[in-house]
């Protein structure tokens, strides 16, 4: 059943995918702009989608009150999608990198002898990197979770957001979006939690805390409207948008 909240979810990511296509075929395009860019981290149980979504529709909105001619696009596994094309593979062969899953030695040497479509995992990261650097420049992109806050972090037109709320009320949503027993959502809970941190450490290239985000939201204690309020007054105080 397709509902109205993911056909707009799949239609604001099909209108990003045409775009980021066209600017990745076009060679002669120069990416001189640097932002505004903003990353969205969440623990697993706080939705982030409904808030990218509302965010990118105020900030348009604020755009073409002030005159500018650009809208705000919000995205998720778009990232892993435009990477796993870029190294001429299908996503799920890139999956584990999202996960807190690394290659041994032996699976390095079979996957290299038994497909000379083999990606070592250097290659892989360094490609996701690229993709979302990339994306990142072209400026008015919100993204969503997928190791975001990793990159452009020094980026004086970048804002960095971590949705968290406490394990007990994240683990009854879980329990109740996922048809699980508490016991089976708090299993599941720390498994995806550990794959998030794994994947945001893994780029940063050490242990990362709350301390790299600019602001951390409780779920639990706040409504969407006051996020998206908090969020777009500290933009504006930051100069990031007019």
């Amino acid at each position: 059943m397709v509902t109205t909240a993911n056909y707009s979810q799949q239609k604001s990511q099909n209108v990003f995918e045409k775009y980021f296509n066209q600017m990745l075929q076009n060679q002669k395009t120069k990416l001189i702009e640097t932002g505004p860019y903003i990353s969205i981290s969440r623990d697993f149980g706080c939705m982030a989608n409904v808030i990218a979504q509302k965010l990118s529709r105020e900030l348009t909105k604020r755009n073409e009150k002030t005159g500018i001619q650009k809208e705000w696009k919000w995205i998720n596994k778009v990232i892993l999608h435009e990477s796993a094309k870029a190294l001429e593979l299908s996503p799920s062969k890139i999956e584990y990198v999202f996960q807190s899953q690394r290659k041994t030695m032996m699976d390095e040497i079979v996957n290299a002898m038994s497909t000379r479509y083999y990606k070592s995992d250097k290659r892989i990261r360094k490609t996701i990197l690229e993709v979302i650097r990339s994306i990142a420049k072209t400026g008015h992109v919100i993204i969503v979770g997928r190791g975001g806050v990793a990159f452009a972090k020094d980026n004086p037109k970048s804002l960095h957001i971590k949705l968290t709320a406490p394990i007990k009320w994240r683990v009854d949503r879980i329990a109740r979006n996922y048809k699980k027993s508490r016991k089976d959502a708090l299993k599941y809970l720390l498994e995806v939690d550990a794959e998030r941190q794994f994947l945001i450490n893994s780029f940063l290239g050490f242990e990362a805390d709350c301390s790299i985000f600019d602001l951390v939201f409780n779920r639990q204690t706040l409504k969407d409207d006051e996020i998206i309020s908090t969020i777009i007054n500290l933009m504006e105080k930051r100069k990031l948008i007019r």
